[in-house]
């Protein structure tokens, strides 16, 4: 009769702690889909409440690294001066939990055909992907990569090496 009792109390407890990470994916998803919906929106202020304190960004290029206050500013001067619209299109999401190592945390990764029109009518559409690691409700990290080269070949520019 012990086995049975035993059997079925961890089978809840499994079973509770499933529900409670599936609860949190969600919420953590919801996150990353409200703060999508703000850059569509070009809405600033909704912006910088996703973002954490501390928010770091990284990418699209080794080494690039901008801080929140920084973000917020190139994403005003991005749409006061060259987006005229930007729109994730196809976008999907899906949770992430790293145990350990220096990414340790919640992610919710982000794949999107992402459109950009500019305010001169070019446009382009390059794949992005971004990760987004949340604490508290809050964006802390995100890590994003997309083709720089590919977005700069749509707008007409030509890639050429030095002629040293």
């Amino acid at each position: 009769m012990k086995n049975p009792i035993l059997i079925l109390a961890i089978s809840i407890s499994m079973v509770a702690c499933n529900n409670a990470q599936e609860k949190k994916d969600k919420e953590n998803m919801e996150v990353v889909s409200q703060y999508v919906k703000a850059v569509e929106n070009m809405d600033f202020d909704a912006m910088n409440n996703f973002l954490a304190d501390d928010y770091m960004g990284l990418g699209p290029s080794y080494g690039d690294t901008i801080f929140k206050s920084e973000a917020i500013e190139n994403w005003k001067y991005n749409v006061e001066n060259l987006y005229e619209r930007i729109q994730y299109k196809r976008s999907k999401f899906a949770p992430v939990s790293i145990k350990d190592g220096d990414n340790k945390g919640e992610w919710v990764g982000s794949w999107a055909e992402l459109q950009i029109v500019y305010k001169n009518g070019d446009e382009v559409m390059i794949w992005s992907n971004s990760d987004y690691l949340i604490e508290n409700g809050k964006i802390i990290r995100t890590i994003t990569l997309y083709n720089e080269a590919d977005a700069l070949r749509q707008l007409g520019y030509k890639i050429v090496p030095d002629e040293d």
